[in-house]
């Protein structure tokens, strides 16, 4: 059996995850998007020339706290697989993050939440994080909007947090970070266009029907996983 399943397809699945999630991310990133858009002086936030950076400074820095936190802890269930003899615990892995897979289309597909519950674990965590980005405000450069990002990246999220547990199983510092980077790029869509064309993203992802196909999609990557890993 194979260890290294992290394909093509797994990156696909987690960057439509972060897209068709995108509404859960408006709920919880866009309020903090538009704070950073309405403190900047009317001249600036109406010009885009001058909000565009900001914005996609703030969104790299996000991204990047997320690719960080893949880079972890991809390392972390590696390390674990670096010893010999824990062959029970490599397919532990392998059925957890098929396990879990499973459960982010349930909860793309509108069926089940309970993934939401895994945000209450970082909350202690995020106690002592939150005061740093604080001193990044207000905001009104993309030197100040990069650093926030990056803060801002780790703020509790059912959506992030579950894929974050899936990096676990990415068998390398590498997988994991590049799991977490396709994953924030699915969400940068709704946060970066706001506006108009965010509007008609989140109709879009709003959709039963497209949420449902989206869920289904990734339910049968996670089914596969999981067959894959008891073959």
């Amino acid at each position: 059996m194979e260890w290294d399943w992290l394909n093509h397809s797994s990156y696909l699945a987690a960057f439509l995850v972060g897209l068709l999630g995108g509404v859960h991310c408006l709920g919880m990133c866009g309020g903090i998007v538009s704070a950073l858009t309405f403190s900047l002086p009317a001249a600036q936030r109406n010009h885009p020339a001058t909000l565009f950076p900001i914005l996609l400074a703030y969104n790299t820095g996000r991204i990047g706290g997320y690719t960080l936190a893949g880079a972890l802890a991809g390392g972390i269930g590696a390390a674990f697989l670096s010893f010999g003899g824990l062959d029970s615990f490599r397919l532990g892995l392998q059925v957890f993050a098929a396990l879990f897979t499973i459960a982010l289309g349930l909860y793309l597909a509108g069926i089940w939440a309970g993934v939401a519950q895994v945000e209450n674990a970082g909350r202690t965590l995020w106690r002592h994080i939150e005061p740093l980005g604080r001193r990044f405000m207000p905001v009104n450069s993309p030197a100040k909007a990069l650093p926030l990002g990056f803060v801002w990246g780790w703020l509790p999220c059912g959506l992030v947090y579950s894929v974050l547990i899936w990096t676990l199983s990415a068998g390398s510092v590498t997988n994991g970070a590049l799991l977490m980077l396709a994953f924030g790029l699915g969400t940068l869509p709704n946060l970066l266009l706001m506006g108009a064309a965010a509007a008609k993203l989140a109709t879009f992802t709003r959709n039963q029907t497209v949420k449902r196909a989206a869920g289904l999609l990734v339910i049968g990557l996670g089914i596969y996983l999981l067959w894959q890993a008891i073959s």
